[in-house]
C-alpha cells in the first residue's frame, strides 16, 4: 500500500495545475459556478488518466486492495483540502465547505466519489 500512498502526491500536482488552468483560462470565460463545475469535470478526467497509467505500472493485487486505495486517497484528499485550504491558502472554513453543497450546484463531491471508486473501476476495466 505504500506505493499507492506515495502515488497520491502527484495528484496534488495535477490538482494544482487544474486549479491554475481554472483561474487563468476558464474563470475568464465562465462565471464562478460554471468554472467550478468544468474544473471538477476536468479534474475527474485528469485523475482517471493518471490512475489508468499508474495501474499499468503498479497493478493492484485484488479488488479489496482497490477499495482500500480509494479510501486512502479519499482521506488524504479531504485532509489536504481542508488543512492546505485553510492554513496555507487562508480560506475560511465556510468557503471550503461551500464546495460540498450539491444543492447550490457545487459538484466537488462528485470528484470525491470518483477518487474513491476509480481504483476499483479502472482495475476492472484493465482486466
Amino acid at each position: 500500500m505504500w506505493k499507492y500512498f506515495f502515488a497520491w502526491f502527484p495528484m496534488v500536482l495535477i490538482a494544482i495545475i487544474n486549479g491554475l488552468f481554472r483561474e487563468k483560462v476558464i474563470a475568464n470565460k465562465l462565471n464562478e459556478l460554471q468554472a467550478h463545475q468544468l474544473s471538477t469535470l476536468s479534474m475527474i478526467i485528469f485523475f482517471g488518466i493518471y490512475v489508468w497509467v499508474l495501474f499499468k505500472i503498479f497493478k493492484p493485487e485484488s479488488t479489496n486492495q482497490t477499495l482500500l486505495i480509494g479510501l486512502l486517497w479519499l482521506v488524504l484528499t479531504v485532509i489536504f483540502e481542508f488543512l492546505f485550504g485553510h492554513y496555507v491558502v487562508g480560506h475560511p472554513w465556510n468557503k471550503l465547505l461551500l464546495d460540498y453543497n450539491i444543492l447550490k450546484g457545487r459538484v466537488w463531491p462528485l470528484f470525491l466519489i470518483w477518487i474513491t471508486i476509480s481504483p476499483y473501476v479502472i482495475y476492472h476495466l484493465q482486466k
